[in-house]
């Protein structure tokens, strides 16, 4: 069987509730990723699976982590993008001199 990511929750293993509760994925258990059978089935991957499987869930949440963006490390908020030119987006440090 194949890792593949969850199609129900696209890898992200929960969704959020009609008042902003996040809850587990049911396809996958929480886990972001199922075994695909080789007749397609999905199927969620046991926990005492896991141990044996971490290294590839480890490599495939990795990759789908780059394909949002992220890079390996937090950038503050006035070193995002997104936040140029609003009030997040100045460095309150930039005027220090120590």
């Amino acid at each position: 069987m194949t890792i593949i990511r969850c199609a129900s929750c696209d890898g992200f293993g929960w969704f959020e509730d009609e008042i902003g509760l996040g809850i587990d994925c049911d396809w996958c258990a929480g886990a972001g990723y199922v075994y695909q059978d080789a007749a397609g089935r999905d199927l969620p991957i046991p926990q005492q699976d896991y141990p044996h499987v971490a290294e590839e869930l480890e490599a495939l949440e990795a990759e789908r982590l780059r394909e949002m963006g992220y890079q390996g490390a937090a950038k503050k908020p006035w070193q995002q993008q997104i936040r140029q030119d609003t009030q997040l987006g100045r460095d309150p440090y930039a005027g220090d001199k120590q």
